[in-house]
């Protein structure tokens, strides 16, 4: 059995279910619909697999995974990994924190910042726009009610504008209930 990863790391781990997989053979229409499998895109992981037990959630839900994370527009592709990261950490979602890190860290073309982040968590010293984000993007995933108008001025005296602090906002948000549902029904494990 392999063992549980309880470290953040820029390795993604492995995930094993504590909830069985939809088997892929064995799905339902409805199931295959929401998984949009079609015969090239057979390769889904465990973690949706669980999902599509519930194919009506699951069919909005990649949707709005994917807009949060990947619309034009509005903060960066990288920048949005940070405040998945951010939130990850928080929620101690080591899988999400290590998924989401390396994606960071292809996007920027840099390893130094999430080292730092997973080093340090809040106290990383990072430059002041990626700092701000972080900041925020944590007090936001610790405790929402404490991030105030000063939070979203401190974001735009670091350069953001409306858009990106919603695009902000948005994915932090997004990965407080990715980071739950990660916790819930599986564990990462070495790969």
């Amino acid at each position: 059995m392999s063992q549980i990863v309880k470290d953040f790391t820029i390795t993604v781990p492995g995930w094993r279910p504590f909830v069985t997989p939809v088997d892929l053979d064995q799905a339902t229409p409805a199931q295959l619909d929401a998984l949009q499998v079609t015969p090239s895109n057979r390769k889904i992981s465990d973690y949706v697999l669980v999902l599509a037990h519930d194919p009506e959630t699951l069919k909005h839900r990649s949707p709005l995974f994917n807009a949060i994370m990947y619309n034009r527009g509005g903060l960066s592709r990288a920048e949005r990994e940070m405040g998945a990261v951010a939130a990850s950490v928080v929620n101690r979602c080591i899988y999400c924190a290590a998924v989401h890190a390396e994606r960071y860290n292809q996007l920027a073309k840099d390893e130094a910042a999430m080292s730092k982040v997973f080093a340090s968590g809040a106290k990383a010293e990072l430059e002041p726009r990626l700092k701000a984000i972080l900041d925020f993007a944590m007090k936001l995933s610790q405790c929402p009610p404490t991030a105030t108008p000063d939070d979203i001025q401190a974001l735009r005296g670091a350069g953001l504008d409306e858009e990106e602090i919603l695009d902000l906002i948005l994915s932090c948000s997004l990965f407080g209930w990715a980071n739950r549902l990660m916790h819930t029904l599986g564990e990462p494990v070495a790969a």
